[in-house]
């Protein structure tokens, strides 16, 4: 079962995205170690984008057209995968677009796309869940938004606007532009002179780096602290990129899954000890739990499809029943057939002094809400069990 994805392999962020397909690799290798999917091995062809939406759209065709893959799983980035949407007319020939590796809200829209399935919460949905906390835990305090100006940006911006939180500041910045000397300028210039109470950093883990790290360098911190986006919030990945502990330390930050340090989560004990078989010496961070995560369900569509095997088939099967698909998130799945939402929500913790996401208060409360006017809620949700060796059955 030939499978593409397209993601930076190479260029500024590929140190931390380019990631993806080996985590995704190493579970379809332990799936295949034990039978594959009804008999049937997996392999994945990973195609270098440099996080260029000119290379998606060129990598993607290759996929399609010289590799010849049925489906397309976990392709990365926004504008990347928007610019290979529109040029390559998957929804059109009817391939499978599966699981794709960006929050942006369109991606679920399936009369637009038919064939394509989001399965991380939208910006838009973290954008009212952050307004949500704030307005019930931080209110009339000063807050400054720093995000990525483009499609990734102005769906964020599209959430809080809809949920109603305004700033004090915003700074907007392109791709690229989040250099240590951008970030001092931030600092300096807005952050620091407007006596920012909190700094909302709505980015990529690169950029989120280079301002803690210049933060810290400076003395500087909002006083009542900062606030990370899921995208650029992975702890192990902002160490490894030499953000101290110190500045990290009381963070408030988002997540749909398990911390990828949680020794006591089943997900991520099962993800660690396959990751280390087939990617020895690797760092396990949450970029690699989500890819491994995305594996398991791509596994589970694969088997829900029957051993006939077909393009319309699989995409049925997501629709009829990849709510019920086992998975590391604590928020529920939505798939449906109107319905081509994945995780709808996300809950909240604080960074510790070991860069550990815990829970506030030790809950772990579990927020959700739709992309669109809908009201932000807290439930109560239970995930499923752990698959035994984490090789789903579909039972």
């Amino acid at each position: 079962i030939k499978l593409g994805i397209t993601s930076p392999l190479s260029g500024r962020v590929a140190a931390v995205y380019g990631k993806v397909p080996g985590a995704m690799n190493a579970y379809f290798q332990h799936v295949n170690a034990n039978g594959g999917v009804y008999g049937r091995s997996i392999k994945l062809i990973s195609k270098d984008d440099a996080y260029l939406p000119t290379s998606a759209v060129a990598q993607t065709n290759q996929l399609i057209l010289k590799d010849k893959v049925f489906a397309i799983v976990g392709a990365l980035g926004t504008a990347n995968h928007l610019a290979a949407l529109r040029s390559t007319n998957l929804s059109g020939r009817g391939i499978p677009d599966l699981f794709v590796n960006t929050g942006f809200s369109g991606f679920a829209n399936p009369k637009k796309y038919k064939t394509t399935f989001a399965v991380l919460p939208s910006y838009r949905m973290e954008a009212k869940i952050m307004a949500k906390y704030i307005k019930d835990n931080l209110p009339g305090k000063k807050i400054a938004l720093i995000v990525q100006d483009d499609d990734f940006g102005i769906d964020a911006a599209a959430g809080f606007a809809q949920a109603g939180l305004t700033f004090e500041k915003t700074i907007k910045f392109p791709v690229g532009r989040d250099t240590a000397a951008d970030a001092q300028g931030w600092i300096t210039n807005t952050l620091k002179p407007a006596n920012i109470d909190l700094a909302i950093v709505f980015a990529t883990t690169s950029t989120t780096a280079a301002l803690l790290g210049t933060s810290a360098a400076l003395g500087y911190r909002p006083t009542s602290g900062w606030m990370l986006g899921s995208v650029g919030g992975d702890s192990n990945t902002l160490i490894a990129g030499r953000v101290p502990l110190a500045i990290l330390n009381g963070a408030i930050g988002l997540n749909f899954a398990p911390d990828p340090q949680d020794p006591t989560d089943e997900y991520v004990a099962e993800f660690k000890k396959i990751y280390a078989k087939y990617v020895p010496g690797s760092t396990f961070d949450l970029t690699v739990l989500q890819g491994m995560n995305t594996g398991m369900l791509t596994v589970q569509a694969l088997r829900a499809a029957g051993k006939n095997l077909t393009r319309k088939g699989l995409i049925n099967a997501i629709k009829t029943k990849g709510s019920t698909f086992a998975s590391a998130g604590f928020t529920p799945l939505k798939y449906s057939k109107t319905s081509h939402v994945g995780y709808n929500g996300y809950w909240i913790g604080k960074y510790s002094a070991t860069g550990a996401l815990l829970p506030i208060d030790g809950k772990r409360t579990i927020y959700t809400t739709d992309s669109g006017s809908g009201a932000v809620k807290v439930i109560t949700s239970s995930r499923a069990k752990l698959p035994k060796n984490g090789l789903p059955t579909n039972k």
